[in-house]
């Protein structure tokens, strides 16, 4: 394995860790999930503005990455409306799926051949989730609004992959937060409109949700999508998706010690768990051989 590839993938294992935090954010701060997502975009915006300014960028790369970051916004909504429609461990469970999602359309977006053995680690994966899905029906509906977000994560790291080429990480996440906060509040009505929610919407953050929230956009949105973005350039995207199939373990452990979630688990959950990380152990061996 190249020096390139070995630092790509410390990048991306530190960025899976800060990933992990996530979803107990999503459970720690009480607002809806649009309005968890619009200030997660306004914040990282002004702090990567900070740090970055404004830096010149053609119309045509500027339009691609506002569209990516619409894309992420759009997603972190879905997968926030998971974690509330059911708990913290389900939600980010089906953020596994993008592996599979990214096996189906990486081919057709970057027009590249069909890998047989990336789509059978995916189906792994897929079997995995299967699993999960009988837990409890109580947890049906935020499955399958995860099972979308999954879908459209995948879309976007692969869009990402594609639209980021030439531009440096921290221009790139700038351009994505800001001009993806104008789409997204152009879209949250749409949203709502198909995803009802039970809780106020346009709420402005306060106390414990305020920090919370800084906290959020400082840490599990600048620092992991700068690495994220900086594996992308050294790794594939099915490589860098399914990779973050272990998400979920970080995530998982930290809820059942500070939400006590182990109380909710059975045993297919933990057989879903096992086929999974089968799946990250399967492709991990296959990308080092390859590097």
């Amino acid at each position: 394995m190249n020096n390139d590839t070995k630092q790509g993938f410390i990048q991306l294992h530190l960025s899976v860790l800060l990933a992990g935090f996530t979803g107990l954010f999503g459970r720690l701060i009480t607002l809806n999930e649009v309005d968890i997502v619009w200030y997660r975009m306004l914040f990282t915006s002004c702090i990567l503005l900070v740090f970055t300014g404004l830096p010149r960028v053609g119309w045509r790369k500027f339009l691609q990455l506002c569209g990516c970051g619409a894309l992420l916004g759009l997603h972190w909504m879905l997968f926030y409306g998971s974690i509330k429609a059911s708990n913290v461990s389900i939600g980010v469970i089906c953020f596994s799926l993008i592996g599979f999602f990214t096996a189906l359309f990486e081919p057709i977006i970057f027009k590249k051949r069909f890998s047989g053995l990336e789509f059978l680690f995916s189906l792994i994966t897929v079997a995995g989730v299967l699993c999960i899905f009988s837990l409890d029906a109580r947890y049906r509906y935020g499955i399958m609004i995860g099972v979308l977000s999954s879908a459209v994560c995948a879309i976007y790291a692969i869009c990402n992959k594609k639209a980021s080429v030439g531009v440096r990480s921290r221009t790139v996440l700038m351009y994505q937060m800001s001009g993806g906060l104008v789409i997204v509040s152009a879209i949250i009505p749409v949203y709502l409109w198909f995803f009802p929610s039970q809780q106020p919407v346009v709420v402005i953050p306060s106390g414990t949700n305020l920090w919370f929230m800084l906290c959020h956009a400082l840490f599990c949105t600048v620092g992991m999508y700068l690495l994220q973005i900086q594996a992308l350039k050294r790794l594939s995207a099915f490589t860098v998706n399914l990779t973050y199939n272990l998400e979920p373990c970080y995530t998982i452990i930290l809820a059942f010690l500070i939400f006590g979630e182990g109380r909710e688990i059975n045993f297919s959950f933990y057989l879903g768990i096992t086929l999974i990380l089968l799946s990250v152990l399967l492709q991990s061996l296959k990308a080092l051989r390859k590097g």
